[in-house]
């Protein structure tokens, strides 16, 4: 009954008895390993599908690392596009404040005499502070345009005129500030340009 404990506890995995060697020790020391001979044909043969499978392994890899990069480029254009509709969208609603920003510099530029004293004049001057804090916040910058070269880029003008007192090219007056968010321009200067 023992020995029968002994072989169930002898089973594999697959419940197959692993066999037991009934040989001495000295019996197996002097085997050699085996060698197995294939006809040159194929050997030839086998060579060849070698090759194949390394070659598909090859095509195969290629396609998957252009896919790879392909996603990952599809990935920052994603990326990209989505920051520029955020931006968008920050920039149509700051145009909005823009404009009342430009309704407060001409109040504040054209007071009456009269009301310089006003107490009232405090607090649209604390309102104009209070936009412009909040423009600089996000990070919008005038343009600077008076006394400059025109630059298309950054100025609209509004009309070439004759002044002695300017050289050709240089900007005679603003009409309307221009703003920038970064390198972007947000809406260019309008301006009035010496001929």
């Amino acid at each position: 009954m023992a020995d029968e404990k002994k072989k169930e506890k002898k089973l594999n995995k697959e419940n197959e008895p692993i066999q037991e060697s009934t040989t001495e020790s000295g019996e197996n020391a002097g085997a050699e390993s085996e060698t197995v001979t294939i006809p040159l044909k194929d050997y030839a043969a086998q060579l060849e599908e070698l090759d194949d499978m390394r070659q598909k392994v090859d095509e195969f890899s290629d396609g998957w690392q252009r896919e790879r990069a392909e996603f990952a480029n599809y990935r920052k254009r994603v990326d990209r596009d989505r920051e520029m509709e955020r931006q968008n969208s920050k920039i149509d609603v700051i145009k909005k404040y823009l404009a009342v920003n430009d309704d407060f510099e001409r109040a504040l530029k054209n007071i009456p005499q009269e009301s310089v004293q006003a107490a009232w004049l405090e607090g649209l001057k604390l309102i104009e502070q209070k936009l412009k804090n909040l423009l600089d916040g996000e990070g919008i910058a005038p343009i600077p345009a008076e006394n400059k070269a025109f630059d298309p880029v950054l100025h609209e003008a509004i009309s070439h005129e004759e002044n002695p007192d300017f050289e050709s090219g240089q900007i005679i007056e603003v009409v309307q500030k221009g703003y920038t968010i970064g390198d972007r321009v947000i809406r260019p200067a309008l301006v009035r340009v010496a001929k």
